[in-house]
């Protein structure tokens, strides 16, 4: 029997081969799609409904794709020709919260911000903040090891992930990690495998570390700079002067404009650059005061709200960037990171090759955080030769810089081609080596991550 065959008659209706989720699972938001269709979509509802997709596939030795939302932007969890796509999104279950343990186990489907809906009501809130958490499941954070807004203060989803229950290609089913605070019996197998990007197994359970809700208010700090290596120095500035704000998010001119046209907002300055600041917890008034003074000292036009809808409505410039993008063409979003302190020259790069291709890349930046996302416009469904050649100078200017590829998007298909130039032929191999232990067959995701272009 061939592989579809033995899906069918072992799953029935979960297994899904309608044109229209076929074509659906070929792309996610990055605008790349694989040249093909898979064989099919199998949206699996159980563990045991995983572990038998896996054993066929190893059986019939066919190729798999997990994928939960598509929101990924590295093109990692688009499934292409003579492969399954293994869909975990209807597995949404919350198996446990434990207030007094501050720990939650969950399935790999459920959406970011309905998991913290229902922690809100324990007091609780899992802390990483993806901007698409509206959208993007916990299974895909923990695959791409996503960041978000908050991360400078309060981490990552490596910060926030105590163990992981993990099926290998196989069919196997281990259990990684822990549900202490410490634990270090042997090697940190669950860190592994977050940011993996379906190449190690399939995760169907995660137990996450958990923080209560923060007590006090928030105030957000806006400020304007005549540039934008103005406000990257004034971000810099933010971070030496010791203070920990929650968010710090950086736009530049090009971005300003583009949201402002969406909005339907009064223009900006031109080429003005902002920073969006917000503090939090018993200390955020004091905080903001402090951070508002070395903006004003850096020549940054600042304003301070104490009031949390108004905060909301400063903080809703920086959310409107994805639409504002999509409104100017197909969009390549790009995810370097940097040292906090090389920002400033970052943006020096970015100028750079804006006049060496003649192109605007509006950018904007976790500040916080040393993570930019710089964007390139184009038409069409794939980026011409000429916008991968600009990117490939961003990508060699971040390492230059002592920065990396990729703070939270994951490498996928789109970087794999440069991920042996951070890593260096050694350790890319040592790592590829790793992925044949988890996956003997190479039957997971192959042509990600560790493909040769």
């Amino acid at each position: 029997m061939s592989a579809l065959e033995l899906l069918t008659a072992a799953l029935g209706d979960l297994v899904d081969v309608s044109p229209a989720a076929l074509e659906a699972a070929r792309a996610d938001h990055s605008g790349h799609s694989s040249p093909g269709r898979p064989l099919a979509v199998v949206h699996a509802e159980t563990v045991e409904h995983v572990q038998q997709v896996l054993r066929i596939a190893t059986e019939t030795r066919t190729p798999v794709v997990v994928r939960g939302a598509g929101t990924g932007l590295a093109g990692a969890a688009n499934g292409g020709a003579g492969e399954i796509v293994l869909s975990t999104l209807r597995m949404t279950a919350v198996r446990e919260i434990r207030a007094d343990d501050l720990l939650a186990v969950v399935e790999p489907g459920i959406l970011n911000a309905d998991l913290n809906d229902i922690l809100a009501a324990h007091g609780l809130w899992w802390a990483p903040d993806p901007a698409s958490r509206a959208i993007s499941t916990v299974g895909g954070n923990i695959a791409t090891g996503a960041g978000g807004l908050l991360c400078a203060k309060y981490g990552v989803v490596r910060d926030a992930v105590l163990g992981v229950d993990l099926v290998l290609s196989d069919g196997r089913l281990l259990h990684l990690g822990h549900r202490s605070v410490k634990g270090v019996t042997g090697l940190d197998l669950t860190s592994l495998v977050i940011g993996s990007e379906g190449t190690l197994g399939v995760v169907v359970g995660a137990t996450l570390k958990l923080r209560r809700l923060i007590e006090g208010g928030t105030c957000t700090i806006a400020a304007t700079f005549p540039d934008v290596r103005t406000a990257a120095a004034a971000s810099a500035a933010v971070t030496a002067a010791g203070v920990q704000p929650a968010i710090m998010e950086l736009m530049d001119a090009a971005s300003l404009a583009a949201v402002a046209s969406l909005l339907e907002l009064p223009p900006f300055p031109a080429g003005s650059a902002q920073l969006t600041i917000q503090t939090d917890g018993p200390a955020a008034a004091s905080e903001a005061d402090t951070i508002a003074a070395v903006l004003r000292a850096h020549g940054g036009d600042t304003q301070v709200s104490h009031d949390r809808e108004e905060g909301e409505r400063l903080l809703a410039v920086r959310r409107a960037m994805h639409p504002a993008m999509a409104a100017l063409g197909t969009n390549l979003i790009e995810d370097v990171s940097v040292p906090r302190s090389a920002m400033p020259a970052m943006f020096d790069e970015i100028a750079r090759i804006e006049r060496d291709f003649g192109l605007t890349i509006p950018t904007v930046a976790h500040a916080g955080d040393g993570n930019l996302h710089p964007n390139f416009i184009f038409e069409g469904a794939e980026p011409p030769a000429h916008i991968w050649a600009a990117a490939d100078e961003l990508f060699r200017a971040a390492i230059a810089l002592g920065g990396t590829l990729t703070g939270e998007h994951g490498i996928g298909v789109l970087k794999s081609r440069w991920l042996a130039d951070e890593l260096g032929e050694e350790q890319w191999e040592l790592q590829r080596q790793i992925t044949r232990v988890f996956d003997p067959l190479g039957i997971l995701n192959p042509g990600k991550v560790f493909a040769r272009a």
